[in-house]
């Protein structure tokens, strides 16, 4: 049997790939996600399923975010469910990682199938995720965010890499990058940096903070319920944020 995962923000879309797929024979669908966190958290409580359909976007971790959080060791073959523009599909074609355009095609969708069928029959998974990592490095916003932010003082300009951020402080209009022991001041929002740094890195964890999540070694709980971020060097933050949530992005991490 094929164990199969959906996942898809859309609840018609996910009725729809269930619908097709329950006169299948071999396929059985062992869940449906609403988002990339929710996957995230069903693979850590489930075995890997060994085919998901996957759509792209979707809100708090898209599809792109989930993969880059799998172990490629681990990845499933994935049918991409998606509405994207035909430059992306140009790029699923290239790398022959499947994919289907909504609204989904009966015919279109059983050839995409018959292909999954015989991929894993031959077992290429080795070759199938080789492909998988050509479309994610041609299509994956992780290539857009910056490697280094620049702080002016003055005539002076700093170049800060972003790996090497601790975490950064909202102070007004300003924010305070934490690098170690030095510390940079940007004008600029917290809300408008925290838009420019890869989310899979970067966690805004209370309103007045950002936490570089490599960074992160542990989490407690404080007074009235509350918890508390523990970063390297022993600096805690506030997290008004789920622990659950955070706890699931330093797993896959």
């Amino acid at each position: 049997m094929i164990r199969t995962l959906i996942v898809d923000d859309e609840p018609l879309s996910r009725q729809g790939i269930r619908l097709l797929l329950q006169n299948e024979p071999g396929i059985t669908v062992v869940g449906e996600c609403a988002n990339g966190a929710e996957a995230l958290d069903f693979v850590r409580r489930e075995t890997m399923p060994a085919l998901m359909f996957l759509d792209i976007q979707m809100p708090k971790m898209d599809g792109f975010g989930l993969l880059a959080a799998l172990k490629p060791e681990t990845m499933p073959v994935i049918i991409f469910v998606t509405a994207y523009d035909r430059h992306a599909i140009k790029a699923f074609e290239v790398s022959a990682t499947d994919y289907l355009l909504k609204p989904l095609k009966e015919a279109r969708f059983r050839e995409a199938l018959q292909r999954v069928r015989q991929q894993l029959q031959f077992r290429d998974l080795d070759k199938i995720n080789a492909k998988l990592q050509v479309l994610l490095n041609a299509v994956n916003p992780e290539n857009s965010y910056p490697s280094q932010l620049s702080v002016k003082d003055g005539e002076r300009t700093t170049f800060v890499r972003v790996n090497d951020i601790d975490y950064i402080e909202v102070a007004a209009n300003y924010v305070i990058l934490h690098v170690g022991q030095q510390n940079h001041i940007l004008r600029e929002t917290l809300t408008n940096l925290e838009n420019r740094l890869s989310p899979k890195t970067f966690l805004r964890v209370h309103r007045s903070f950002i936490v570089n999540l490599t960074r992160v070694t542990g989490v407690k709980p404080a007074l009235r319920g509350e918890y508390m971020v523990t970063l390297k060097g022993g600096r805690e933050l506030p997290l008004t944020r789920g622990v659950r949530e955070i706890q699931q992005r330093l797993e896959f991490l």
